[in-house]
């Protein structure tokens, strides 16, 4: 269990390893104001999105959700030399790339990585990448997960023109509070948007402010809609991730309360003594 002395549950940190889109910020092709400006300092510079998670367990150890092609300089960055066990919402590249990387990791250590996806999603990675099962134990977690204090349910949801993704929800039964992570959503019903309600956070994939594509060819909410299911769900918080270079975090938006774009290396608390501002 995670939890302090004294058998309270203790706090879950929560840190955003990376924010970013399927390409990444920025675009190597890209010389938009964003691109420049992330090539000039930095601010906007998103890696593709991936959340820490510290908490889960009393030792500490590293849990992350996805692993993209930039797992190897998000560990790096992080100061990680090792993760324990990964949580994947679906088999897209931006989401997967990087189990070749953590995968040869397991090996050089010969510490055997851990990781859970929903049942129908395990077929799609080992059937691009077959060898993975050597050094990374996939277990499906179609059925609630427990790990330490908290409670891990997944769910199917849409993804527009991609097809399919799913979302996770996180509750500790110790002191009710929940919180969801979907980064890659959009159209959902009422039945998907159910696992997204009461929750003291909600993390939320939105790539552009206001997409200008049309509706059958798109793959995530924009910020726009965003906002109006902020205000259907009224979760404590809303975290917008998974952003393009449509978005420059150096602009006021005018976002409503409780909502902002995580940056790369934002870090929340959820739970035990503290929470977050």
């Amino acid at each position: 269990m995670s939890a302090y002395e004294d058998g309270r549950p203790g706090p879950l940190e929560l840190r955003f390893l990376g924010t970013g889109d399927a390409m990444g910020v920025p675009r190597v092709y890209c010389s938009c104001v964003v691109c420049e400006e992330s090539r000039r300092t930095g601010f906007n510079r998103r890696p593709r999105s991936s959340l820490l998670l510290r908490g889960l367990d009393a030792d500490g150890a590293a849990t992350l959700i996805d692993c993209g092609p930039d797992w190897g300089r998000q560990m790096e960055e992080a100061g990680l030399r090792s993760v324990r066990r990964i949580l994947i919402t679906h088999a897209h590249f931006d989401h997967i790339g990087g189990l070749v990387e953590w995968a040869d990791a397991c090996r050089r250590t010969k510490q055997k990585g851990t990781a859970f996806a929903p049942a129908e999603v395990i077929p799609a990675i080992l059937d691009r990448f077959p060898w993975l099962e050597s050094w990374i134990d996939f277990l499906p977690c179609d059925e609630p997960l427990r790990l330490g204090s908290w409670t891990i349910r997944c769910w199917r949801v849409n993804h527009g023109h991609n097809g399919y993704s799913y979302a996770y929800r996180f509750e500790q039964a110790e002191t009710g509070l929940s919180w969801a992570y979907c980064s890659d959503a959009i159209g959902l019903d009422d039945g998907m948007k159910a696992p997204l309600r009461g929750c003291r956070l909600v993390i939320l994939g939105t790539s552009f402010y206001e997409e200008p594509y049309s509706y059958e060819t798109r793959s995530l909410y924009d910020v726009k809609e965003a906002i109006e299911l902020q205000r259907e769900l009224q979760p404590g918080e809303l975290l917008l991730t998974h952003l393009s270079h449509d978005i420059d975090l150096m602009r006021d938006y005018g976002l409503p309360a409780g909502m902002a774009f995580a940056q790369t290396g934002l870090t929340r608390r959820i739970g035990g003594q503290a929470q977050a501002d």
